[in-house]
């Protein structure tokens, strides 16, 4: 659910200011919100160092420490892993620029230009010209060699002469000399490598400094939090004042808290106006918070007065990723290497997201069981209750579910709208576009499966009432003129929308079957190579499979959620996260 919110208004003397926001820090539960938003501007210093340290971090992210401890403070070390960073990006372009010139210059081999500037200084001129290969024997000249052969035939030609006139065939043209040669060129990108090679050790050095670094984070975040609470209340020299959101359930606490705390400060509770738009704090029952977990990877947050998805979305995403994978020796991957590797795969992409792939694992596997496919091959003892492979029989099927499943889907969102709208009429506007989705199931029944869509079915009934529902009660007003106007204006839209939504759960069917085809597809290639190459492409095939898989999940799975159902629910995921002062993070650091 998404947790009620109070605002809170607290006031103290101004003496009592720095007690009263370690106080506040220590409680965790305000929200802050500036009383004057012009003022509540971040310290640019802190903020600049702050920063300074996050990129750091990143920077050292995936460096191994190595070597011998620096002794730097964490500012300096921050300041030298940007510094040096900033160096590598500029010496990988040096070298990246040096190597497009030794192409350029490919043809001169390992000519110096010092050599050539001693012969000139002996008197023996050096020139080079291009020729056809053929036309060598007509230079007439003290010395000529052939330097390097050039294509189409041609050649580059070293010519040295100081007696009588020198003679060349008509064909032959001066080639100027390069700016540089190969081994200068090379000695230069020698230097940098090595140059590159002490600032990676450096690196490595520093990253011993990584824990003291987010040590040095914390510290700046809370003294920027600090900052802003500061800037962002309202004072004289008397009384400091300032405001947030606290969950409602926490709100009547507040006050003696910070009494218990040795603070005297005046608080006042009250219930978020109409207009007012509190941060957002979701709190999911405890078996659906796997879901969370893909909530942090899109950075979605609802808006306080929306729904809170949780629930249908940890149902209904491993149910379309099941059937987008469609195979249950994927599940079993799925479900088995997060759940023996659990402690390391959380490090990685988090225990909520880890919990969710095992729940994609676990589904997939009895989907896949029901459609009897284990790595693209059948059980031969077992009778599938649906089989999944390249018929007409089985792609209708499969289409005809995807739309089943979208119309469940859309008309539950649909419902959940006119539950929230009760008893305001509009309830009933909700109540008529879910039975309205069923009717345009009929209807894309019809034009992809080719089914019958007549009055001696139900999906013109259900088109009628539903539509007429939608325009009736889609702005109510005591002027029936007004409302059945706008309900016409916008029933158009709708109704193509409506069509689209259903329409588009067919990309379970069609992904699901290609990911089927493509197992069986990678297992005949398998079978037909030599024994050598069998295991390699077999498990290239499946592995680059299944990864496609994991993509379609994002791609179509969340895309049924996030869009399809979403809307219809009218979310528009503007919401603020709930993110109360505290000393949290500090925590966190000593744990």
């Amino acid at each position: 659910m998404i947790v009620p919110m109070s605002k809170v208004h607290v006031v103290a003397r101004t003496s009592d200011r720095d007690a009263l926001l370690a106080a506040l820090r220590q409680l965790g539960v305000v929200h802050l919100v500036p009383v004057d938003p012009e003022q509540a501007v971040p310290d640019e210093q802190v903020t600049r160092a702050l920063q300074t340290t996050q990129r750091a971090l990143q920077a050292l992210a995936s460096v191994a420490p190595r070597g011998p401890v620096p002794d730097v403070t964490p500012s300096d070390a921050a300041h030298e892993v940007l510094e040096l960073q900033r160096r590598a990006a500029e010496s990988r372009n040096r070298l990246a620029a040096l190597y497009h010139q030794l192409e350029q210059i490919e043809m001169w081999g390992n000519l110096e230009l010092e050599r050539l500037e001693q012969l000139r200084d002996a008197g023996i001129d050096v020139r080079f010209y291009e020729l056809p290969a053929a036309a060598v024997e007509q230079v007439g000249a003290d010395c000529a060699e052939v330097v390097a052969r050039l294509p189409g035939r041609w050649v580059l030609l070293a010519v040295a002469h100081q007696r009588g006139p020198l003679q060349l065939p008509a064909e032959a043209k001066l080639v100027p000399l390069p700016s540089r040669d190969a081994p200068s060129i090379r000695a230069e990108a020698a230097q940098i490598d090595a140059e590159l090679k002490r600032g990676a050790d450096r690196l490595h050095a520093l990253a011993h400094l990584t824990s003291r670094l987010r040590g040095e984070q914390l510290r700046l975040q809370q003294q920027a939090d600090q900052s802003l609470a500061v800037r962002g209340a309202v004072g004289d020299d008397m009384l400091f004042a300032l405001q947030g959101w606290v969950p409602a359930e926490t709100a009547p606490r507040l006050d003696p808290e910070l009494a218990a705390r040795g603070v005297d400060a005046a608080v006042a509770v009250q219930a978020p106006e109409p207009d007012e738009q509190p941060p957002t704090l979701v709190r999911p029952p405890a078996w659906a918070r796997p879901i969370e977990g893909l909530f942090q990877i899109l950075g979605t947050i609802p808006g306080y007065r929306e729904f809170d998805v949780s629930i249908p979305f940890l149902i209904a995403l491993p149910i379309f990723t099941a059937i987008l994978i469609g195979d249950a020796g994927y599940g079993a991957l799925l479900l088995g290497v997060p759940a023996l590797a659990y402690a390391r795969v959380s490090k990685v992409i988090g225990p909520r997201f880890t919990q969710l792939l095992m729940i994609v694992g676990a589904v997939s596997l009895v989907w896949g069981a029901i459609i009897n496919s284990y790595f693209g091959f059948p059980l031969a003892f077992y009778s599938p209750l649906i089989s999944i492979d390249m018929t007409d029989q089985s792609r209708n099927f499969m289409m005809a579910l995807s739309f089943v499943i979208g119309a469940v889907h859309l008309s539950l969102a649909q419902l959940w709208q006119a539950v929230r709208a009760y008893p305001n009429l509009q309830f009933l506007n909700r109540v008529g576009w879910a039975v309205f989705i069923w009717g345009m199931f009929g209807v894309v029944r019809m034009f992809v499966l080719g089914r019958p869509l007549g009055w001696h079915t139900p999906w013109p009934y259900l088109l009628s009432v539903g539509a007429a529902l939608a325009i009736l009660f889609a702005s109510p007003s005591r002027n029936v003129g007004k409302m059945l106007l706008l309900g016409v204006a916008n029933f158009p839209l709708s109704m193509l929308s409506a069509f689209s939504d259903v329409i588009s759960y067919v990309r379970l069917m069609a992904v699901g079957l290609a990911s089927s085809v493509l197992a069986v597809s990678f297992n005949e290639m398998a079978q037909s190579s030599p024994w050598l190459l069998a295991v390699p492409v077999f498990l290239f095939g499946h592995g680059l499979n299944l990864g496609l898989a994991l993509i379609a999940m994002f791609a179509h799975g969340v895309r049924l959620n996030m869009l399809e159902f979403c809307n219809n629910l009218g979310m528009q995921w503007t919401g603020e996260a709930y993110r109360p002062f505290t000393q949290r993070v500090l925590q966190e650091q000593t744990q």
